[in-house]
């Protein structure tokens, strides 16, 4: 499979300039729509500009390699995602800023619709988007980052399969660095994403002892890990070339990786043993 083009921030900048319809449906919260009931297997994303997104990997990324990256990570999240949406789950981009449609063309696949994210703070974002997409007709959500392209459609359908379950409750996806990369409920409960200690090894743990506050049954998922610095860049590099690792897992980011290694760029970027 290819990568995304060398260019990638320069075609999102004049795409955005020239504002090409998207091929995406863009949903709109205030005229609500019957999503069947779906759950809504939900990206938060930015739009993948250099200078604007994985910016801690930089270095030893230069900022045009780190947006590529991101746009491989979010690829390859996308890709799992809607492997998990063969039945009862539908693929959403919730994306920043408004205006850059067009630079999820080739990333995320066509049957993704957009929703455009509010809020100022990240635990009001993630509220919000919940709120919104429950007002758009979805019987469930889940929202999920797109720092962790090796957590595989298994975990998105087991995900949506504890979801169907009658009852309330939530799902989370831990992270091995405190946090997580999923959580799905099945109604607004603003109270897990107030309080929050956000980018801290805490996030996780908070946010359990408040479903379990709430009385909300808890479904939690294997373990993921964010790709969001130097170290776990290089347990990313070393993962996805463990003989042992599965040869579909990840294959936009394991292919960027790969020109980036033949590129000369090993010594510069991967801790060399």
């Amino acid at each position: 499979m290819g990568v995304t083009s060398t260019h990638f921030a320069k075609k999102v900048e004049i795409a955005a300039g020239n504002r090409m319809p998207s091929p995406h449906k863009v949903l709109d919260p205030t005229h609500s729509a019957s999503a069947e009931k779906l759950c809504a297997l939900a990206v938060m994303t930015k739009a993948p500009r250099a200078g604007h997104v994985k910016t801690r990997l930089v270095p030893p990324l230069t900022l045009d390699e780190a947006a590529r990256l991101n746009a491989c990570f979010l690829r390859d999240t996308a890709a799992a995602i809607q492997q998990a949406c063969k039945s009862g789950a539908c693929g959403i981009g919730v994306y920043t800023p408004t205006g850059l449609e067009t630079a999820y063309v080739g990333i995320l696949p066509q049957e993704f619709r957009l929703l455009a994210q509010r809020g100022n703070g990240f635990g009001e974002r993630l509220a919000f988007a919940i709120e919104d997409l429950f007002r758009c007709g979805f019987g469930s959500v889940c929202l999920i980052d797109s720092d962790s392209p090796t957590v595989s459609a298994n975990a998105y359908e087991q995900a949506v399969t504890s979801l169907s379950q009658p009852g309330d409750r939530v799902v989370l996806g831990p992270s091995d660095d405190g946090g997580y990369y999923l959580i799905g409920l099945k109604k607004i409960h603003r109270e897990l994403f107030e309080g929050i200690d956000w980018s801290t090894e805490r996030v996780f743990d908070q946010t359990r002892t408040r479903a379990e506050n709430l009385n909300l049954e808890l479904a939690i998922l294997p373990n993921g890990y964010d790709v969001d610095d130097r170290g776990s860049l290089n347990r990313l590099y070393a993962d996805l070339f463990d003989n042992r690792t599965p040869s579909n897992l990840a294959p936009h980011t394991r292919q960027f990786l790969v020109e980036l290694v033949e590129a000369g760029g090993r010594e510069r970027i991967f801790a060399v043993q």
